[in-house]
């Protein structure tokens, strides 16, 4: 069992999953391509057949390494999944299944650490990121109340119910088509509308995209702050271990020096 460890954890295996999920997810790609890639489906469909073959060659070999302790990292579980979806006994018949195997280059997530370090800042900043999601919300509930009253009854394709204004007003905190699509027709029945909508853009669209990006930023830093402290702590004890082990090898020293003062 430590030799499996030893190779699936060495850098060279996964330097060749790594390879192996690019060339699968440019396969993939491909294959949407059939006018260019052609005469060459036939082949592609192979290759991608052996690159599932060797995902799931790892996955086994990482299940005989590490029995039930696999299932322990969450890393672990989302690659078991992803190579589960692809294994599935009628994904050949089902299009739409099909099309799940292109979930497999969100392995290099898992298999990057870099990749790894960004998404659990992420999820480690979801606690933050519920409490802006819920300021929004609110903002945006009476932001299409106040709309609706104000604009539903002359543009009722945009705010004529609470759910039109929802949808217009999130259209116009992304600035899709915002000015010359919606408030501009609004303020040429409404000159002052800008009252409304500038102040609403200026609320959703850069003060609450800065408290993502700054909560996001906070988690990385923590993150960071935190993998440093634990490797200045491993590096610690090492120094006391060396410490301790120069200790007894003085030791060792003088009773070996004591001895031969005897002799």
């Amino acid at each position: 069992m430590q030799h499996i460890r030893s190779m699936v954890e060495a850098p060279w295996f996964q330097k060749l999953i790594i390879i192996a999920i690019i060339l699968n997810a440019i396969t993939l790609g491909l294959e949407t391509a059939p006018e260019l890639v052609g005469p060459y489906m036939t082949a592609l469909v192979r290759i991608d057949l052996a690159f599932l073959a060797l995902f799931t060659v790892e996955i086994v070999l990482k299940l005989i390494a590490y029995r039930l302790s696999f299932f322990k990292s969450g890393w672990n579980i989302f690659d078991f999944i992803i190579v589960a979806i692809s294994l599935l006994p009628f994904l050949q018949g089902l299009s739409v299944l099909r099309s799940l195997r292109i979930l497999r280059v969100l392995r290099l997530i898992s298999v990057i650490p870099q990749f790894r370090k960004v998404t659990q800042a992420f999820f480690d900043s979801l606690s933050g990121l519920a409490a802006i999601g819920t300021i929004l919300l609110l903002i945006f509930y009476v932001g299409a109340v106040m709309s609706t009253k104000l604009f539903g009854g002359d543009f009722p394709e945009w705010f004529g119910t609470i759910g039109r204004s929802l949808y217009s007003l999130f259209q116009i905190m992304t600035l899709e088509s915002w000015s010359m699509g919606i408030v501009r027709p609004v303020m040429e029945v409404h000159p002052y509308a800008w009252l409304f909508f500038v102040p609403f853009i200026l609320v959703t669209t850069f003060a609450a995209l800065n408290l993502l990006i700054g909560v996001i930023v906070n988690s990385m830093q923590t993150l960071h702050d935190q993998t440093t402290n634990d490797l200045d702590a491993h590096l610690s004890e090492q120094d006391r271990s060396r410490a301790e082990l120069k200790a007894k090898l003085d030791e060792l020293e003088a009773s070996i020096k004591e001895i031969k003062q005897k002799l």
